[in-house]
């Protein structure tokens, strides 16, 4: 992953996995400390993976019914948990005008030892959309590549043309 000179981002290292939350969250520790914090992978979707405000909103925008969104949203959760595993070491690399989302996540695309980030992982393989209800300075980057892995039909893309 690249990032813009004109971008101001944050990159914290020495942090490892916990766990998977969802097929866009995790939780990490800092390695130094012990802290434990939740990151909402920035600029992606995934579907919900259980009743929830924002699966009834995801109903109404896809005519889909949440009992299939949320079959989806395990099957992206699964994505990552099966190429996430718990102590994977990571770096998290913010943007500096979105720190946290309303909840009090860390928005953060979070980098693999191999140097590959999650969140283009999961778009390129189709198990997450773009999410553009927070700015996202990556949002056309990860358009197009959303829209290679829909038109490959690759992940979810293989079951639904839009989630």
């Amino acid at each position: 992953m690249q990032t813009s000179a004109k971008e101001q981002t944050i990159i914290r290292t020495g942090f490892e996995v916990v766990k998977i939350v969802d097929g866009d969250g995790l939780i990490v520790r800092n390695i130094i400390n012990g802290k434990e914090e939740e990151i909402r992978l920035y600029g992606i979707d995934a579907p919900e993976i259980k009743a929830c405000a924002k699966l009834i909103q995801d109903e109404r925008e896809t005519h889909l019914p949440g009992s299939f969104l949320i079959s989806l949203g395990f099957k992206s959760f699964d994505f990552l948990r099966d190429r996430v595993k718990p102590k994977t070491k990571i770096t998290i690399i913010q943007e500096v005008s979105n720190l946290k989302d309303k909840y009090g996540r860390t928005l953060a695309y979070v980098i693999l030892p191999n140097g590959k980030s999650i969140n283009e992982i999961l778009l390129e393989n189709g198990y997450v959309k773009p999410y553009d209800k927070i700015f996202c300075s990556k949002l056309p980057e990860y358009q197009a590549i959303s829209l290679r892995a829909k038109r490959k039909k690759r992940g979810l893309f293989k079951e639904v043309s839009a989630f």
